[in-house]
């Protein structure tokens, strides 16, 4: 029986077959052996349930595993993917599941090829993309310019945001520069980061943050910079470690607020100093970027978003070609179509959005013969 189906397969163009063996029966598997199949390093279960569920799920955590990669990871085993880490510090893994394997970053996978990486890593590139693809965006200019056309691009826009070309979590962001001196300033921070460096006018706004896997919404969030409340005692320094704190506890140490030059310059804007003590029930922007990573919270509004935000979020990420990605706009409300775009992010947080199926949507885009069979049509 076991000839005739390969047989009959193979004419059809099949490369393999797949046989279930259990896994005690020695004179069954050798058997299939001498017709030619080989041992695949993973199992099948006919019907999961509580009983067997150890036999698939695998470890419940992972302590190497920072949120993001874990999220992924505990979804995998949940469908009977195998998992293999090979630096779990850095949140790289393998997915087996029969012949297929897929290396991954967190939520970035070789689906995603490197020019597309390459368009995202350099936001001057995915600027002129997205325009091209009838995006929003923002007026921008290199900021290793003239003084002159510096003072001129400042002049025009009032504000003005320093952002390295190339980075990721915030790093060497600056936001509402109004001066060439601050511009300098910045610059030479952002260096720290790229070597090269871009100058944007600032759009005063909420930052919104959309999930787009296999060129759907999955999720969609607003993110708020972070603030400190005052309590009449504090100083605005220790409230800001405080908040430090928690933040990192809540994610892993993933979020923390830097004691940096863009902090203390939100600060000042303000009139205060670290060392002041914050009137009671005051409350005080300590950055004004809301990147996660440096401290910022997290809201969700998938439910409100507004069409128009979604449908050019999903155009940006078919003009790049990227299967997953964290379209950043900024946005006047989450239920109005106007916006800019800001940047796009190729390895997005998908912990960040719990309860949405950001990693149930990852795993259908890997394997998508593991998805639920009323998903399937639409991947």
């Amino acid at each position: 029986l076991v000839g005739h189906l390969a047989e009959y397969f193979t004419t059809r163009g099949r490369a393999y077959m797949d046989l279930s063996v259990l896994h005690d029966n020695e004179e069954a598997i050798a058997l299939y052996e001498k017709l030619g199949f080989e041992r695949v390093p993973f199992f099948a279960v006919k019907r999961k349930n509580t009983i067997n569920e150890k036999l698939f799920v695998g470890p419940t955590t992972d302590d190497e595993l920072n949120p993001y990669a874990a999220i992924i990871v505990k979804e995998a085993r949940l469908r009977g993917i195998h998992v293999e880490l090979s630096d779990p510090e850095r949140g790289y893994f393998t997915l087996i599941h029969g012949a297929r394997s897929v290396r991954c970053r967190e939520s970035l996978s070789e689906l995603t090829s490197a020019v597309a990486l390459s368009l995202c890593d350099d936001k001057g590139a995915t600027r002129r993309v997205a325009e091209a693809a009838g995006v929003s965006v923002p007026a921008q200019m290199n900021a290793d310019a003239p003084g002159p056309e510096l003072e001129r691009f400042i002049a025009e826009h009032g504000k003005v945001v320093i952002k390295p070309t190339s980075g990721e979590q915030g790093r060497g962001v600056s936001v509402g520069l109004t001066s060439l001196g601050e511009v300098i300033s910045a610059t030479k921070e952002a260096r720290a980061v790229s070597s090269k460096v871009i100058m944007e006018e600032c759009i005063d706004g909420t930052d919104l943050r959309l999930v787009i896997i296999n060129h759907q919404l999955v999720a969609a969030a607003v993110r708020q910079p972070p603030e400190v409340v005052g309590n009449g005692r504090d100083t605005v320094r220790h409230l800001i470690a405080s908040q430090s704190r928690r933040r990192a506890s809540a994610t892993g140490g993933e979020s923390c607020i830097p004691f940096d030059a863009e902090t203390k310059r939100t600060i000042a804007s303000q009139g205060c100093s670290l060392d002041d003590v914050l009137p009671q029930a005051d409350t005080l922007r300590v950055r004004r970027t809301a990147n996660l990573h440096t401290g910022g919270t997290i809201h969700d509004v998938t439910d409100i978003v507004h069409a128009k935000l979604v449908e050019d979020a999903v155009r940006l990420t078919r003009a790049i070609d990227i299967p997953v990605a964290g379209i950043d706009f900024m946005i006047k409300a989450p239920d109005q179509p106007h916006y800019w775009f800001i940047e796009a992010n190729e390895r997005p947080g998908l912990a960040n959005h719990e309860p949405h199926p950001t990693a149930e949507r990852f795993i259908d885009l890997l394997f998508p013969l593991t998805a639920a069979r009323s998903a399937r049509p639409s991947l």
